[in-house]
């Protein structure tokens, strides 16, 4: 018994040495792993994971420690092997230290260029010129910068001293563009390569002219040639969400959500998609992920998200919001014309369009219906002239002839010009996109009234009086003269 005992007690404390070793190793494992977590970031893997505040805190950090360290005072190796006192800041930075910290200095300036703190980043490359610096590379890294700014002359300029090369040649490309320079345009356009960049410098310029189509060809291409290039997809789901292709827009976003469920810019676009296809509440829920940490509209981060919301909540705290964002939000000057229009501050909504020279489809339709809107107030035919030849100049366009806004601007610039026949031309064609519209269902039974079509506008007027907006029908002058006149004529 006491030999069995013995051996017992021997594989107890086998068991209990294993436990014991087996726990140390996890922990030891542990401990390693939570070392390397603890370690210290290096900038590569922070620029990798896009963290540029984190890579501008890091360069930042090492700048001011290489200085403090040449700052101070204490005894030195010389070049012989002995000790030397130094006194700090009297000695020069040597070649090695000034190349790190010139090195460092680039690092910095590329990580606030991507963190939209694009002042810090023009700071960092003058610093380099006022150093003594001949890269010239500078000047167009710089000129980028003040691109960004929405400083397009300035960006020219200083792009000009920079030296020819295929970057420099797609910002001025760009450039001639914001500038509306046709000539410079076409020079640099032809200057582009069959290059990935200078292709997706291509398409851009075709998104921002409005030709979907064609950006949507080249994007197409490029991903053929690299299937690793993912974000594109984001692009091409943005052409086809131009083109009002809203279901294969979303069909493409999805693939590229899956993978990357975090990505603010798809999800807005996702939000955008459901807005067009259902409603508010349907996008806001899309945007939920990017709104959820603010407490009010005004709190959300994003400028972009934070002008979406407004629209997805058909115009709640639009003149807190809208405003500040106009220049800065491309469609936040439109959304505000919209906003005045539909609470009938008219001439607020003409001032806003007023300077504007129309270059997208949205840009016209209100240029024609702030003009149009001043017209009937003053009774000035000449504003309803100009509306009548914004209204022609996007319905007869190639390509918007054959759209609903675009024959809706048809038809109103018959209704201007009296052609009331030519009017129902239009508004029959796309009667069926618009089955329970009051204002659509208004503007056609009174263009039959006026086309002396009585027997086919009585019922329409009739419906509509007894329809939701009947005290504001009940109210207006247009509507109360048609009604009796097709009574008496029937």
């Amino acid at each position: 018994v006491e030999q069995g005992a013995g051996r017992l007690r021997r594989g107890l404390a086998g068991v209990f040495q294993s436990g014991v070793s087996a726990r140390a190793r996890m922990r030891a494992a542990q401990q390693k792993k939570d070392a390397r977590a603890k370690a210290a970031p290096d900038m590569p893997s922070l620029l990798e994971a896009r963290d540029y505040t984190g890579a501008m805190t890091l360069i930042e950090f090492e700048r001011k420690m290489a200085m403090d360290k040449k700052q101070a005072s204490g005894w030195r190796s010389g070049a012989g092997g002995e000790y030397e006192w130094v006194e700090g800041g009297s000695s020069a930075m040597t070649g090695e230290e000034a190349k790190q910290d010139e090195e460092r200095t680039l690092w910095l300036a590329y990580a606030a260029f991507h963190n939209a703190s694009y002042k810090q980043a023009i700071d960092a490359y003058q610093s380099l010129i006022d150093r003594g610096s001949d890269d010239q590379m500078l000047h167009v890294y710089m000129a980028c910068c003040l691109e960004r700014m929405g400083w397009h002359s300035d960006a020219e300029e200083r792009a000009m001293k920079g030296p020819a090369c295929p970057l420099q040649n797609r910002l001025l490309f760009h450039l001639a563009h914001r500038l509306n320079d046709e000539n410079k345009l076409m020079m640099h356009h032809q200057k582009l390569a069959d290059t990935t960049l200078d292709q997706l410098s291509l398409a851009s310029i075709h998104f921002l002219r409005n030709h979907f189509q064609e950006a949507t060809d080249i994007y197409k291409r490029l991903l053929l040639e690299n299937r690793d290039y993912t974000a594109l997809n984001v692009y091409v789901a943005l052409c086809y969400y131009k083109l009002d292709y809203y279901d294969v827009s979303l069909e493409i976003l999805a693939a590229y959500l899956q993978a990357h469920p975090d990505s603010s810019i798809a999800l807005n676009l996702k939000a955008c998609n459901q807005f067009r296809l259902y409603d508010g509440k349907a996008a806001e829920a899309e945007l939920a992920p990017l709104t959820k940490e603010a407490v009010t509209v005004d709190k959300i981060e994003s400028n972009l998200v934070r002008h979406n919301m407004v629209v997805f909540q058909n115009g709640e705290r639009a003149l807190q919001i809208l405003p500040p964002l106009v220049g800065v939000v491309p469609e936040a000057r439109l959304n505000l014309v919209i906003y005045h229009m539909h609470n009938g501050e008219v001439q607020e909504a003409f001032e806003l369009m007023k300077e504007i020279e129309p270059a997208s489809p949205s840009e016209y339709i209100l240029k024609g219906v702030t003009n149009l809107a001043v017209g009937q107030a003053m009774d000035s035919r000449e504003h309803l002239k100009v509306a009548q030849q914004y209204f022609q100049l996007l319905g007869a366009s190639a390509s918007e002839c054959d759209t609903i806004p675009g024959r809706q601007c048809m038809s109103s610039c018959f209704f201007i010009l009296r052609q009331f026949d030519d009017v129902l031309i239009y508004l029959s064609s796309i009667e069926a996109y618009f089955p329970s519209d009051p204002t659509f269902q208004y503007n056609y039974a009174i263009a039959r009234a006026a086309a002396g079509k009585y027997k086919e506008a009585e019922p329409a007027l009739i419906a509509l009086q007894a329809g939701a907006s009947a005290e504001e029908l009940s109210k207006d002058y247009i509507f109360q003269m048609w009604l009796p006149r097709c009574l008496l004529v029937n």
